[in-house]
């Protein structure tokens, strides 16, 4: 899928998100409940052109509020703080280890549809997300400024500027959709677990025809157990 077509869902999306408060109905069971979750993401970023990589691992911590109208629908707004970026992957090279990372505020607005008894849900959230990065950690085990002078590490087939690119773009944005199962402890009180699946549409790293690389958008997959609170 191109990013042409990602905003063009990203756009819809929030089309619908914002019709739902109109259509909603005189669904009996309305509420209102708000939540913490915590857990793990892993990520990478698409680089193109492309960089080894394997998926590196962070954290997800997080808060929401989530409002339930119409039978079957709602809408959730988050706050999270996410750790993401890449682990870079140097086979067949040996004993050499890179991995930079970013610490993210996201801000998602999801579409909450939901299925299943008054004791255990099934659902899917989708929506956009808007991101705001916070800092950036690098660690390696190696002279990752001067890479070219190290003997034995081949420059020639294998991309390096991305060790020390600066962030040209803390403002990312993208689609963001989960799925997972909510269990119903009491009338107020909730566990739910949940894959979240990210795709960024903005690039980190300038994109212009000079630079090394013409994208580098983030990719992560988040897996999160939570807590509501019924309060309305």
């Amino acid at each position: 899928m191109t990013k042409q077509l990602l905003k063009y869902a990203l756009a819809c999306v929030v089309a619908f998100a914002a019709t739902l408060p109109a259509v909603a109905g005189d669904f009996e069971n309305h509420n209102v409940a708000i939540g913490v979750k915590g857990g793990m993401s892993l990520s990478k970023v698409n680089f193109q052109s492309s960089v080894p990589q394997k998926m590196l691992g962070g954290m997800v911590l997080g808060a929401s509020v989530r409002y339930i109208e119409e039978k079957h629908f709602g809408l959730i707004g988050e706050i999270n703080l996410e750790q993401r970026g890449w682990n870079e992957d140097f086979a067949p090279l040996e004993g050499y280890s890179f991995k930079r990372q970013f610490t993210y505020i996201q801000v998602p607005l999801l579409t909450h549809i939901y299925f299943g008894s008054d004791k255990a849900r099934f659902f899917v959230n989708a929506g956009p997300e808007i991101g705001f990065m916070l800092g950036e950690k690098t660690s390696s085990n190696f002279d990752y400024e001067n890479a070219a002078s190290i003997e034995g590490f081949v420059t020639n087939y294998r991309k390096t500027e991305q060790y020390t690119l600066p962030v040209k773009h803390k403002v990312d944005y993208g689609i963001s959709a989960g799925l997972g199962m909510e269990l119903n402890l009491n009338r107020k009180n909730s566990l739910n677990l949940e894959g979240r699946f990210y795709y960024g549409l903005n690039d980190i790293f300038s994109n212009h025809k000079t630079d090394p690389f013409s994208g580098s958008s983030s990719m992560s997959v988040m897996i999160t157990l939570g807590y509501n609170i019924r309060i309305k």
